[in-house]
């Protein structure tokens, strides 16, 4: 009984620890040196839960970030919370009302269209379905960071950043950056 109750107690205490060690340790990873040339890329890996950025001497930072549900597949129509696969450039730097500071995309760009028309034809998504807007990179609000750490999509279908992170990215990424959202 003794050892019995010493097993569980060690058990525990280990998965104190261990949660511990890792809640938390989600953050950005950058290289501090930027190239002379300023001009950055960004891909978003869904899989990976990771938004990189490069620039002309390769990678320059890693943000982890949460989408809007856990299914990494395309963004079928408006409403289903998926975030959309694709290539994107930013139209349009903004602050938000609720989670601050947002880079606006381009979606729906003609090849999601075309995607969202070719699948309506084929009945795999309603013939009333819209394809939505408004797909963004933004921040967490500042009391939500705990998102991230926690791989917790929220999201209407944006790409979600931790909110002490955002402004840094918002800074330097300027309008025309491409994106590459990929599953």
């Amino acid at each position: 009984m003794k050892t019995r109750f010493s097993i569980l107690l060690a058990s525990i205490l280990l998965l104190i620890i261990s949660y511990s060690f890792y809640s938390g340790h989600r953050t950005a990873t950058i290289r501090r040196t930027k190239s002379l040339d300023s001009s950055f890329y960004i891909i978003v890996d869904k899989s990976d839960f990771e938004l990189r950025v490069y620039d002309a001497e390769g990678w320059y930072a890693t943000y982890p970030v949460v989408f809007g549900s856990k299914d990494p597949g395309d963004k079928m129509r408006e409403g289903d919370k998926k975030t959309p696969n694709g290539s994107f450039k930013i139209i349009l730097k903004k602050i938000h009302k609720q989670w601050g500071q947002e880079l606006l995309l381009d979606y729906p760009t003609q090849e999601n269209i075309k995607l969202f028309n070719e699948r309506k034809a084929k009945g795999i998504i309603p013939a009333n379905a819209k394809i939505g807007a408004g797909i963004a990179i933004h921040a967490t609000r500042p009391q939500e960071e705990w998102t991230v750490d926690n791989f917790y999509n929220w999201t209407d279908g944006c790409v979600s950043v931790k909110y002490s992170e955002m402004k840094d990215l918002f800074n330097y990424i300027p309008v025309g950056t491409k994106v590459t959202i990929q599953p």
